[in-house]
């Protein structure tokens, strides 16, 4: 099974057109259709359902879309790799990252490594702790960032300077805005949404044997999306500070939890892990630049 064979597929798949992905890879539609009855000969199954003027995936269509990606990826990855062996100016770095405003430290970095290398490039993918996990234990990252506690057995860390404060994001004319800080007795009877990550965890160990009171109306794993509910009527935010608009104008307030509750955020890597030049660089200057008090595993 070829490389170009799975990009072509995915761009089929994409335009659910082998008139246009022709076109946009440039080769001739008869090419293009014969690479693809190549790829299910190969395989055995059928990929594509044809249509008068359109394609459609197959269930194993769609398998060997999500297994494709991936290929694609790792097969990019590793070319940028060897490639930057010899780059002194740069490299590629691929990052997994959690939502939080404290990315903003690991910005600061890549901004200052990118001024000692200018042919630096990075790649972002955002998701919560098993979606990012799941990609660095595949090879398709160098580093992923995370607010659960890492598991020690596969990934050394460090520790951003700053954690994260929880609260509430409800309506500005919401009799609870009036609040300064929100306790558990205020969450009473309420729709409450936040992330599955977030409930089961951070806000389960906060409620501690009040948690079963608690009613989560929906889940959802970005905060902007969620915020929209929230001005839609639908429910009450759990979320981190600094995520949502929360402006004079936006309509929405945040109300900080009380007892105080706090998430720290973690840059992890995986310990067996063989660094490119640039990754080692980046990382060696994370080592040197958060505060010394926060750990880094050995």
């Amino acid at each position: 099974m070829e490389i170009r064979s799975l990009r072509y597929f995915l761009i089929a798949a994409r335009e659910e057109s082998m008139t246009k992905a022709a076109e946009l890879l440039h080769v001739t539609q008869p090419t293009l259709s014969k690479t693809m009855k190549s790829l299910e000969d190969e395989l055995g199954k059928k990929l594509f359902t044809r249509h008068s003027f359109s394609i459609s995936l197959t269930e194993e269509g769609a398998l060997l879309r999500d297994r494709a990606e991936d290929l694609v990826t790792m097969a990019d990855k590793i070319e940028s790799e060897f490639l930057s062996l010899d780059d002194i100016t740069g490299g590629e770095l691929y990052f997994g990252l959690a939502e939080s405003f404290q990315i903003r430290h690991l910005a600061r970095e890549i901004r200052r490594l990118k001024g000692r290398y200018p042919g630096l490039n990075y790649h972002i993918t955002s998701g919560d702790t098993e979606q990012v996990t799941e990609k660095l234990d595949k090879g398709l990252l160098d580093f992923a960032v995370i607010c659960d506690t890492p598991d020690t057995r596969k990934y050394d860390y460090a520790v951003f300077p700053e954690g994260d404060i929880w609260g509430l994001i409800l309506p500005a004319d919401a009799e609870l805005a009036k609040k300064k800080t929100i306790k558990i007795d205020d969450l009473q009877g309420l729709p409450l949404i936040t992330s599955k990550q977030g409930w089961n965890g951070d806000i389960k160990a906060w409620a501690g044997d009040r948690f079963d009171t608690l009613h989560l109306e929906g889940s959802f794993r970005l905060a902007y999306n969620a915020s929209m509910f929230v001005r839609e009527g639908l429910g009450y935010q759990l979320s981190f500070r600094h995520l949502v608009d929360v402006s004079k104008n936006s309509g929405l307030v945040f109300r900080p939890l009380s007892p105080r509750l706090e998430t720290k955020l973690y840059l992890i890597w995986n310990r067996s892990q063989t660094f490119t030049p640039i990754a080692e660089r980046f990382l060696d200057q994370i080592k040197a630049s958060f505060p010394s008090h926060h750990r880094i595993s050995q």
